[in-house]
């Protein structure tokens, strides 16, 4: 069969090819009759020479790879899709628009066991794809697998799953999203999506291919890193293998070729496989509030935990509000961006967040946050010489749950299996030297941490001593310990009991160094400690000193004992048998300590002062309008002050210094003196700065002679506008004013507190009737007349403002007055050239204007 085309194009979106089962042949026994369908995604900024009516779909037999037949398939549909109400949140979103050309045949093929092949081939996908490399004038291959008797039997009967059309969706760059790629089946046989590679096909050369090879020659797409036929969307972009649901957090802007692949299951056998291969477009201007948190999160190192919003920033999320889930609270709440909550117990809670709550354009996320604090990971490695395993042994702590999964890395270089996975491993090492061993472990809670170790390998067995220097009194007994594998023999054995264990005990009179010797089978190994001796104890408690009162201290002995008492035990805040406690005493203190070395002990004490702090005030908080100052008057008993912060202060080494912030400020007066207190005595004020007050009486505009304008100011709850000519009143938000001239009016916005601000709006007359003007020329990307947009003059609503090409697609479309078209389409600026606009409003009588006319792009 041979067919001619003209031209190639640039604009495939994607494709796929359906098969539907219409029965037995009628002409030609053990023949079943197929309806095979070609669906294409076409861009919109195709021509029609680039629209061909007819296409050729090559079938190969699976079990030789033979060509049975080229069946050439006719147009039978070509509609267009466009995404044209894209939520109001959504600013600056890009137009979805796409073509769906439909081609089908029927074809009759002879039963097989192994089923057959359909392709098609055709040049070229659009330029520039992000995920694929290279990435211009790339063909495509679709392709769908018709299942043979060996998966349904002689009489089995089937279509292969339909995707429908679901494809019209908005996508921003970094912003949540969800795709629906799911598929329904006329028999109800059970269907999984996967992620698959798309595959090439076609060239500049060759756009139509009319006689495309055998699936043994078909190559897939080469993607680009980060990306893969199996995350062609990155690592942040999943499908779910049960729904075809595809979702996560878009990547960067651009165009992503992605192909799904579902799998029909009957009675467990997989029957047949079908792919969808299409171009997804993210957007890279779109933007919109939202809300969005990972579905759980878990601390377990304590209770306080850091929230932030998981989505892209955006300058469109105005406030935050946080509820953390306690219940029975009502003041579990923040409104800040990125919150740290200290939850009061442990326990999973159902964290909820919300970003510009209860404005039009608002979002919500939700999160289970499970708090449970308490698991410490750990492990002890027994080492031995290298022909023996060193014996692991975790030893984990959990406070909440138990310990339940194990991953240790055993760093073995040479070895082919240095991993396991349960609890206490023994390991043969192939070779000596450090390894750095790691453990990976979990508890029943969902807590998961790791803990990495250095252990020596070696040729000799490992001994492990909790201490290798002590002191005891000469009329004292100390048991020794050791551990490794193997057995233990001590020296010198003088004054020691069970000199043969690992445990012994010694009762030395002078300083003594012993020595452990660890004998396994082939290898010993041998160790020293010491133990030092003494026939008294050496003490000294510490200098006398003077405190502020009310503080803390830390008592600071030195001397060579082990154990302490000290008394009186009321005012020490922690333990008094520490050798440094810390203490707050109420008045001047005597402590004393009993120190001892086991069966000998000395005694000493320590005086503390206290001397109350200098005494300051920093009076009463202050509020003040932004951009104002206030004074400071601070009252003192001392020698010299400070205040802090030092900003926005006119000197802050007085009592009484000018305060001019620009935000609510909280000022510390610091206040010395010589009676021996070293600190300073410190108080707070704060001067609560009102917020700026933004002015804004409106846009400048502009109406015809005796229209009606009604003014809109706002920043503060009072007004008043002057001059008063044309208004029917002015100390109201929104006036009317009816002029016959041009008119720049003043407005002041107030609050009770005497805060203001001023704006001022220039008003346009014409002395024509309501219209709407145009420009006939613009220049993207220039410093002025770079945005083409209507003047509406008299015109109370615009519906629509709408550009075209010249092939009669749409550009851009708004209804809202001011905006206007930036000359970009889908992030690419346009062709200089001519373009068709269309626009239509209301003019303040109710009268509808339209208007249409053309435009020159101009670079």
């Amino acid at each position: 069969m041979t067919l001619a085309f003209r031209g190639y194009c640039k604009h495939i979106k994607g494709g796929e090819i359906h098969y539907t089962y219409l029965g037995p042949s009628a002409t030609q026994p053990g023949y079943d009759r197929y309806q095979l369908r070609l669906r294409l995604f076409i861009s919109c900024q195709s021509t029609t020479g680039q629209l061909e009516t007819t296409v050729v779909l090559g079938v190969y037999r699976n079990s030789d790879n033979y060509l049975v037949q080229d069946a050439g398939a006719n147009l039978t549909g070509s509609y267009q899709i466009n995404l044209t109400n894209p939520s109001p949140c959504i600013v600056h979103p890009s137009p979805v628009c796409y073509w769906i050309r439909e081609f089908t045949t029927i074809v009759e093929l002879q039963k097989d066991p192994n089923g057959y092949t359909v392709i098609f081939q055709r040049c070229c996908r659009i330029d520039n794809i992000r995920n694929i490399n290279p990435n211009i004038n790339i063909g495509a291959s679709y392709f769908c697998e018709i299942q043979g008797t060996h998966s349904i039997g002689e009489n089995g009967i089937n279509s292969n799953p339909d995707f429908g059309i679901k494809d019209t969706v908005l996508i921003c760059q970094g912003k949540r999203f969800k795709l629906d790629y799911s598929a329904t089946d006329a028999e109800g046989d059970s269907l999984t999506y996967e992620f698959s590679s798309g595959y090439v096909g076609g060239g500049e050369n060759n756009a139509v291919v009319t006689n495309p090879g055998p699936p043994s020659s078909w190559q897939p797409l080469k993607y680009s890193a980060p990306y893969s036929g199996l995350n062609p969307l990155g690592s942040s972009v999943t499908i779910d293998r049960k729904t075809g649901i595809i979702s996560g957090v878009a990547p960067p802007g651009g165009d992503y070729v992605v192909c799904v692949l579902v799998k029909e299951y009957r009675a467990g056998i997989l029957v047949s496989s079908h792919r969808k291969d299409f171009i997804i477009s993210v957007d890279d201007k779109c933007d919109f509030p939202s809300a969005d948190l990972n579905p759980n999160y878990i601390t377990c190192d304590g209770f306080d935990f850091s929230f932030h919003n998981e989505a892209a920033s955006t300058p469109l999320v105005h406030s935050y509000y946080w509820d953390f889930g306690v219940p029975g609270l009502t003041n579990d709440t923040s409104n800040v961006a990125k919150p740290t909550f200290t939850f009061p117990d442990t326990g999973v809670y159902t964290v909820r967040f919300y970003v510009n709550k209860n404005e039009p354009c608002t979002d919500s996320a939700s999160t289970l946050m499970s708090v449970f604090p308490g698991f410490f990971p750990a492990f002890n490695a027994i080492t031995s010489c290298l022909k023996n395993p060193v014996v692991f042994k975790d030893s984990t702590q959990t406070r909440y749950g138990t310990v339940s999964s194990w991953y240790w890395n055993f760093d073995d270089q040479n070895g082919s299996a240095d991993t396991s996975v349960i609890q206490n491993p023994s390991y043969q090492y192939s070779d000596t030297g450090m390894k750095s061993v790691t453990l990976v472990v979990a508890n029943s809670k969902g807590c998961l941490d790791s803990v990495s170790k250095q252990i020596d390998v070696s040729g000799k067995p490992t001994i492990i001593f909790p201490f290798r220097d002590t002191l005891i009194c000469n009329i004292d007994t100390l048991q020794l310990h050791a551990l490794g594998n193997g057995d233990f023999t001590w020296s010198p054995s003088d004054n020691m009991i069970n000199p043969d264990s690992p445990d012994p005990f010694v009762y030395p009179k002078t300083t003594t160094w012993y020595t452990a010797t660890l004998s396994e089978p082939g290898c010993t190994n041998s160790d020293s400690l010491r133990v030092r001796v003494v026939d008294h104890v050496t003490f000294f408690p510490g200098n006398d000193s003077t405190i502020c009162l009310g503080d803390t201290i830390t008592l600071n002995p030195s001397g060579d004992a082990l154990y302490f008492d000290w008394s009186p035990a009321g005012n020490i805040l922690d333990n008094p048998k520490l050798k440094n406690p810390h203490v707050a005493p109420s008045g001047n203190t005597t402590y004393s300590v009993v120190a001892s070395i086991g069966k000998c002990f000395t005694t000493g004490s320590v005086n503390i002062k206290t001397v109350p702090y200098p005494v300051s005030d920093a009076g009463a908080d202050a509020r003040i309008c932004w951009m104002d100052t206030t004074m400071l008057n601070g009252k003192a008993k001392g020698s010299r002050y400070s205040w802090l912060p030092s900003t926005n202060l006119s000197n802050p080494a007085i009592l009484n210094p000018l305060a001019y912030p620009l935000q609510t400020t909280e000022y510390n007066l610091l206040v010395y003196d010589t009676l021996g207190c070293p600190k300073p005595g410190i108080s707070k004020v704060i001067v609560n700065v009102n917020p700026q007050i933004i002015a804004f009486a409106g846009n400048d505009t502009s109406i015809v002679v005796n229209q009606p304008l009604k003014l809109h100011g706002s920043g503060a709850p009072s007004f008043l506008w002057f001059p008063d000519f044309g208004l029917d009143r002015n100390d109201i938000e929104d006036p009317v004013a009816m002029l016959n001239q041009n008119q720049t009016y003043i407005m002041k916005t107030f609050t009770e507190d005497g805060c203001f601000a001023y704006d001022t709006i220039n008003i346009k007359v014409f002395t024509t009737a309501p219209d709407i003007f145009v420009p006939n020329a613009f220049t993207p990307g220039n410093t002025t007349n770079n945005i083409f947009r209507p003047i509406p003059v008299g015109i109370s609503d615009i519906e629509f403002f709408r550009v075209y090409n010249r092939n009669g697609m749409l550009l851009y479309n708004t209804s809202h007055i001011g905006s206007g078209w930036d000359g970009y389409y889908n992030g690419k600026l346009q062709p200089v050239g001519g373009y068709v606009w269309m626009v239509q409003g209301t003019d303040y009588t109710g009268k509808t204007v339209s208007k249409k006319g053309t435009v020159v792009l101009i670079r």
